[in-house]
């Protein structure tokens, strides 16, 4: 995978937060690069009561279930208050569902001195203490 494929997921996932909320204000989007060079985007839909929300990248990471594809990148943006887009590393949820597809899925966290600036890291070096290493087969060997 080069690097012009991870730009692109990273553009994806711009276009959309501009596209669907062109007015501005605080939203977000996901944008996933699957195995076939597909990029799936989502964004979280509204909702009345906040315990029902859903996190962004549920949208793109159910599409590649869908066709039984592998997601190889994934990176989730924020557009904040001023209009800034920021990089939203992973939380534990996303990085489950990601761990079924390996540890080395490369996910979008923060430059250290730019919160707007993507840093690709595998998986296993975000989550280095993994629960499921322990059984290794199980890791590599999830139905896909």
């Amino acid at each position: 995978m080069d690097g012009e494929e991870l730009d692109r997921a990273v553009n994806a996932c711009q276009d959309l937060i501009a596209q669907r909320f062109p007015g501005g204000g605080e939203r977000g989007a996901a944008a996933m690069l699957l195995a076939d060079g597909t990029i799936l985007t989502g964004t979280a839909p509204d909702a009345v009561n906040p315990a029902v929300e859903v996190c962004h990248e549920i949208e793109p990471s159910a599409g590649a279930f869908r066709p039984n594809q592998k997601i190889i990148a994934s990176v989730c943006l924020h557009r904040d208050e001023t209009g800034r887009v920021l990089v939203l590393r992973p939380c534990g949820v996303c990085r489950e569902r990601l761990a079924v597809h390996g540890p080395d899925v490369l996910v979008g966290v923060t430059a250290p001195e730019d919160p707007a600036q993507v840093v690709w890291k595998r998986l296993r070096d975000v989550l280095p203490d993994y629960w499921m290493t322990v059984f290794s087969q199980e890791v590599s060997g999830r139905r896909r």
